[in-house]
């Protein structure tokens, strides 16, 4: 392998790490990684033109003193990232579990940003090429960092985690999703325990849910000791889901202190705790704290509040699985609303394998049980297990030529799907 140590002090000499040669800019280090439909060595030339310093690539692509070969760009950028991590001085929080990742992540920026300056992964960037960007964007000025660690295989938070190397960390939850690659419920607990394994060996600090069963179970098998526990019990909080009127989460404490967010669903609410409890552990301000939960508007479709000219919609369309799917729907159900005027626009939940089937029955049995009817459910396999009352559709495009001849009015709507279904396609309709 390439001497890190000779790459690291060239690294330290230019301005930023790029690995989209569209995106490149004055003096940075572009790394040429390789996809299934591209490979950055192509465009290793293009880079220096456009103003990169080096190019560090693994292909005999050209020789001169700005390129720099290696024989694995990806191995050697997380090589890379990770002794820049053993030089850096400071905490790092990384946050993994099925739902809530990214929205905890936010929050925990917002809060620790009033004190504090803070580097966080921008977006979902959460793998094993997102996590190494944002370790690399941390500098001598960084006071804390926030990691968000994805996986949906076995083995990918452990991995994550030597490359990181958190001081702290939580899983916001355990549920059903990537089944298609971890097998089993029980196989997303234990790739997510693999944060647990690794800050007890650390000696590292864990923020947990205390209300969660499933959490506070790992927490004894996992023998975690340095823990700093939040929960609705635990700092006896009560939870306000809102109304179609105003739809917006807010908590409420036993000493009459509000804590109102734009947040939209009682599912937010761990997230919310879990930022107020890591606020507190790192000395932000109670009213810089609630501030910061105040004003943080989510983006990128998620539990976010749109006001359309003929509609209020709740959009939650960036991801979908099962426990996600289930905390949406009990949510939107609990919403004091005018009869008949709520929606549901729900598309399949994906990469769930041969529990695709079971799960989609599963949804339509809750819509049922919650005396939800007025819903129009879209993909393949909610087409395959539900009927009457729902209307269904094989995909986006379909429903968007049914919304355009149909209009929707005056409704409170739920617009809830997995990435690949693409439902925001139907905003332009609703």
């Amino acid at each position: 392998m390439y001497d890190i140590s000779h790459l690291y002090r060239t690294f330290l000499t230019t301005t930023g790490m790029c690995t989209d040669s569209r995106k490149v800019f004055p003096g940075c280090m572009f790394f040429a990684l390789k996809g299934d439909s591209f490979n950055g060595n192509t465009y290793a030339a293009e880079a220096l033109a456009r103003g990169a310093a080096y190019a560090v690539v693994d292909e005999n692509v050209a020789e001169g003193a700005s390129y720099i070969k290696v024989d694995d760009t990806l191995n050697v950028l997380q090589e890379l990232a990770k002794h820049h991590r053993r030089c850096l001085a400071l905490p790092i929080i990384a946050v993994t579990g099925t739902n809530g990742k990214t929205t905890t992540k936010e929050l925990l920026s917002a809060v620790l940003s009033r004190k504090l300056r803070v580097v966080a992964t921008e977006g979902n960037l959460n793998n094993h090429i997102g996590v190494p960007l944002t370790l690399l964007k941390m500098n001598n000025d960084t006071q804390i960092g926030i990691v968000e660690a994805g996986a949906n295989h076995p083995g990918e938070i452990s991995n994550l985690c030597r490359i990181a190397q958190p001081s702290a960390g939580l899983i916001t939850n355990i549920g059903k999703a990537h089944l298609e690659g971890f097998g089993s419920l029980e196989g997303v607990k234990k790739t997510k325990g693999e944060l647990y394994t690794y800050l007890v060996k650390s000696r590292g600090v864990v923020f947990y849910q205390s209300d969660n069963d499933t959490l506070c179970s790992m927490i004894q098998e996992y023998g975690v000791q340095n823990v700093v526990p939040y929960g609705f019990r635990e700092n006896n909080v009560s939870v306000d889901n809102g109304s179609s009127a105003n739809p917006f989460l807010t908590l409420r404490t036993a000493d009459g202190c509000t804590w109102p967010t734009k947040l939209v669903g009682a599912y937010n609410a761990p997230n919310v705790l879990a930022a107020i409890a890591a606020g507190r552990y790192y000395g932000v301000a109670k009213e810089d704290i609630r501030e910061a939960i105040a004003t943080y508007e989510p983006q990128n479709h998620r539990s976010q509040l749109l006001q359309t000219a003929s509609n209020t919609i709740i959009v939650d369309a960036y991801n979908a699985n099962p426990t996600s799917m289930a905390a949406a729907i009990l949510s939107f159900a609990q919403f004091n609303a005018e009869s008949g005027s709520k929606l549901l626009i729900l598309g399949d939940m994906l990469e769930l394998g041969e529990r695709a089937q079971g799960e989609h029955e599963h949804v339509a049995e809750l819509l049922q049980q919650e005396k939800l009817t007025n819903v129009y459910l879209v993909g393949k396999h909610f087409c395959s297990v539900a009927g009457k009352p729902f209307l269904t559709f094989a995909d986006s495009a379909t429903l968007c030529e049914y919304l355009k001849s149909n209009r929707v009015e005056r409704r409170l709507i739920l617009l809830k799907g997995s990435r690949g279904m693409m439902l925001e396609k139907a905003l332009e309709y609703l």
